[in-house]
């Protein structure tokens, strides 16, 4: 049994542990058992709650004394008995089951909704009867008061089923173009189908009018969400008279009050995937939503996270066994999940044991799941060579990190670093040694970053000390701020002797620095010399004077000149590298496309327009005036009248011109027309 705990909520997983093979005998489970410690400490609360291969629906019945799950493979029904905490019977079905539903107190009256169109009916004693549907189902619901079964499938239609009459009725026709999942208010016994656009149509099968319409697609869009398409329903509960909770496909939970259009919380599971299942839980008002990933449980009124569960395996179906704490997965794996929290109840009736168990849990607190665990960074995985790992089995996200198996952690930092112990025993020694000399004369250690900047502090501050009077406070000195702690340790903060602006300015401050950096010299000598001998040298250091003179400006100008002078010939080696690289690059010729109905000519023509274009409006006008396209008079009001040509392009003038010539020579045609007729008349012969 493994025990995990998020915000105070201790969760104990009572499927845990590993799972014997079914075809092991008797007497090598027992050898099994004697040997290993982990499969003699597990709790098999109920003999072999498993599927051959995955699970995928799991249901109470309503008196609480059977647990029936389906899944595969073959397609499978098996029906476990809480009172004796074994199987009952299990029955092969043929074609794999969508869902089902339990009509009676007991076992004795299921129905089942199969994915190749069938609906099959069991009894006490097995199979009954099957029918079949028009389309492909997805969900169907029971109506208690009319004994009506309602079936949404792959249509815009809701059939209907009477098992009284034993026949089909009229059909419910909805706007949707598919149907995904139906529910049934207990109280008042109000139809719900969730629609694959993302509404919410509700029907009252009393007079099999719709009632209402809920758009949940748009609801689902927040400032904080990111959708890529359309959402559709993927599940849908009812919560007493007045609320319902909708599931989207993108992730998200509404909860609804059947008075308002609006929802009263959107909760996102910000892992994008279908929600699978919602339950409600009334004893703490939470509301219990499952995607194939994750379970969450939150309060109903404000939304908080009251605690969440991450199975190893995808989730397909969450069954609450009611008034008790307990909850069960059905996923795709052979195991079915059994998980108990004693703060959503009590253990139920026949494992009542499982409270005083926790009890005594408590009493004598054991390592926790995480305990065996380390997290680790993504970067860390990457020291470690083990970031290949990221999405297998091996690692399992959490937050900005992953939690490894800590003996895969410690192997891996073995063949990383071997040396690890070693260096850590040898800094070990190196901190018991500091601590011995920590009364001996000590010389001025100096950090490893910016170290000139470092003693030009310690300089000053030694000066400041100096001529400081007594009476005054000490200031507080940049090496010891925790502030500026960083400039000195790390890299990245290192002066960059090379760049322009420190060169300039270098000679006004390297006359004054060549002191500090021959005292630099020395006490780097004398560290090296004290890292080589155990025992520290007798005697003070001497300081070391310059027998310098003093600064002259003469010498100041010299080096600023020189400087400048060094930084034009790199400038002029760049320029003539970036000329050299341009001449190499070759230029390709650019294309042009020309606007219908424009012809080409030159590109001067081009040029002219530009020149006209900067021209001034007078300039551009008396140019017209010469050119003939504007007259320019004055009227006898004593304002000036302007009469502009418009130009006629290349085309407008050949097509005139073929326009004067067709006129003239339908001119020369009628005046040789009546010459023929003149001569008729006169009787003179044709020639």
């Amino acid at each position: 049994m493994q025990v995990s705990s998020l915000n105070e909520v201790k969760i104990y997983s009572l499927s845990a542990g590993r799972s014997l093979p079914e075809w092991l005998s008797d007497r090598k489970k027992r050898a099994l058992q004697k040997k290993d410690v982990d499969i003699r400490r597990r709790i098999e609360l109920i003999q072999d709650f498993e599927m051959p291969t995955v699970s995928t629906k799991i249901k109470v019945s309503r008196d609480g004394q059977y647990i029936m799950a389906v899944g595969t493979y073959k397609p499978r029904i098996r029906c476990f008995d809480t009172y004796q905490l074994s199987q009952k019977f299990e029955r092969c079905l043929d074609s794999e089951v969508v869902t089902f539903e339990i009509l009676s107190d007991d076992y004795s009256k299921i129905v089942f909704l199969q994915c190749d169109r069938f609906v099959e009916f069991h009894s006490q004693h097995g199979h009954y009867y099957r029918t079949r549907i028009p389309k492909f189902g997805r969900d169907f619901s029971y109506h208690y008061p009319s004994c009506d079964l309602y079936f949404v499938a792959s249509s815009s239609e809701v059939y209907r089923l009477n098992l009284e009459q034993g026949r089909f009725l009229n059909s419910l026709q909805t706007e949707a173009s598919e149907n995904n999942v139906c529910d049934i208010n207990p109280t008042h016994f109000l139809f719900a189908a969730g629609t694959a656009e993302g509404k919410v149509e509700c029907w009252d099968p009393r007079t099999r009018n719709r009632v209402g319409l809920l758009d949940c697609a748009l609801s689902t869009v927040t400032a904080d969400t990111e959708i890529d398409g359309l959402p559709s329903i993927s599940a849908l509960k009812f919560n007493g008279a007045l609320n319902m909770a909708v599931g989207t496909s993108t992730g998200q939970v509404l909860l609804y009050d059947l008075r308002s259009s609006n929802p009263l919380i959107v909760k996102d599971h910000q892992y994008g995937l279908p929600i699978k299942s919602i339950q409600f839980q009334h004893q703490l008002d939470l509301i219990i939503s499952a995607d194939s990933r994750i379970i969450k449980m939150w309060n109903k009124d404000t939304g908080k996270i009251f605690t969440s569960m991450e199975p190893e395996h995808d989730i397909n179906d969450v069954c609450l066994y009611p008034n008790s704490g307990m909850l069960m997965t059905a996923n795709e794996a052979p195991k079915m999940n059994i998980y108990y929290m004693p703060v959503l109840g009590p253990a139920p009736k026949w494992c009542s044991f499982l409270d005083n168990l926790t009890e005594e849990l408590e009493e004598n607190p054991e390592s926790t799941v995480y305990d065996d665990y380390k997290f680790v960074t993504r970067k860390d995985l990457e020291n470690l060579g083990l970031a290949h790992l990221i999405g297998s089995s091996l690692l399992r996200a959490y937050m900005h990190g992953f939690f490894m198996d800590i003996r895969l952690y410690h192997k891996a930092k073995m063949m990383a670093n071997p040396f690890a112990y070693e260096e850590y025993r040898r800094e070990k020694i190196r901190q018991k040694i500091e601590e011995t000399r920590a009364q001996r004369v000590q010389l001025k250690k100096l950090p490893k970053v910016n170290k000139e900047l470092a003693l030009k502090l310690i300089e000053e501050e030694e000066e400041q000390q100096a001529t400081r009077k007594r009476k005054q406070k000490n200031l507080p000195s940049l090496l010891k701020d925790d502030r500026f702690k960083v400039m000195f340790e790390n890299p990245d903060f290192q002066v960059d002797e090379q760049s322009e602006e420190f060169r300039l300015l270098n000679p006004l401050v390297s006359k004054i620095s060549e002191k500090r950096k021959k005292k630099l010299k020395i006490l780097e000598e004398k560290e090296a010399q004290e890292q080589e001998e155990e025992e520290e040298p007798e005697g003070k250091p001497s300081d070391a004077e310059s027998s310098e003179s003093s600064d002259d400006e003469k010498g100041w100008v010299e080096e600023v000149r020189k400087q400048r002078k060094l930084l034009r010939q790199e400038e002029k080696v760049k320029r003539q590298e970036r000329f050299k690289e341009d001449q190499q690059t070759l230029l390709k010729p650019q294309f042009f496309e020309i606007k219908e109905g424009e012809e080409f000519r030159s590109f001067k023509d081009s040029a002219k327009k530009q020149k006209l274009m900067k021209k001034t409006l007078g300039d551009r006008l008396k140019l017209e005036e010469k050119l003939g396209t504007l007259s320019v008079s004055d009227t006898t009001v004593g304002s000036k009248q302007a009469t502009f040509k418009l130009k006629k392009s290349e085309q407008q003038k050949k097509q005139q011109e073929a326009e004067k010539q067709h006129r003239q020579e339908r001119k020369t045609l009628r005046r040789s027309a009546g010459h023929l007729k003149s001569k008729r008349g006169r009787g003179q012969p044709f020639h």
